[in-house]
């Protein structure tokens, strides 16, 4: 388990378009995935230890926030035959086990994730309904211990863009297992 940081990436950036399958083989277009406010992008998997720690605040926050406007996805860049526990039929169970309530999408070639210049799991982007890139950081101060954050920057961030305000330009990096990359 390699910890890395993800990048730095200016505020402002356009979201890159694409094109992504959920396990089950459904396609879905970025343009088609903004809420009205917004929309949340979690670079993620099914093993990481870090993501795995995480997934029940996503899940939590993309609730929560769907009601004020702002979409969520997941993205899974780790479709690796070395890590047979991040492929598709694994994907599925895991959305069932866990109860994601939105498209968790396969991104088979991983160019999707280059193109977000995505570097770790749980990698998290969130982008206003400009379609610009507003956040960039981790979900919070504490991956590991959720009884022990003090700093809830994710919700902070989705809050902001919820209420029309703007979004703390000073971000700190989410921190996971690198991708593996093919």
């Amino acid at each position: 388990m390699a910890l890395i940081e993800s990048t730095t990436i200016p505020l402002g950036t356009a979201m890159p378009s694409f094109s992504l399958s959920d396990p089950n083989g459904a396609t879905h277009e970025s343009s088609s995935l903004f809420g009205e406010k917004g929309l949340l992008i979690a670079f993620t998997c099914n093993h990481c230890p870090y993501a795995i720690a995480v997934w029940p605040r996503l899940i939590r926050l993309a609730n929560e926030f769907k009601e004020r406007g702002i979409n969520t996805i997941a993205v899974n860049p780790n479709i690796n035959p070395d890590y047979p526990d991040d492929g598709p039929d694994k994907m599925k169970g895991k959305i069932t086990e866990w109860g994601i309530t939105f498209p968790y999408l396969v991104d088979e070639t991983q160019e999707t994730a280059k193109a977000f210049k995505a570097q770790c799991t749980p990698d998290l982007f969130v982008f206003d309904a400009k379609q610009e890139l507003v956040y960039h950081g981790r979900i919070d101060d504490n991956w590991e211990d959720e009884s022990k954050v003090t700093r809830h920057e994710l919700s902070q961030a989705l809050d902001a863009i919820a209420s029309g305000r703007p979004v703390d330009d000073e971000q700190r990096p989410s921190m996971g297992c690198s991708i593996k990359w093919k």
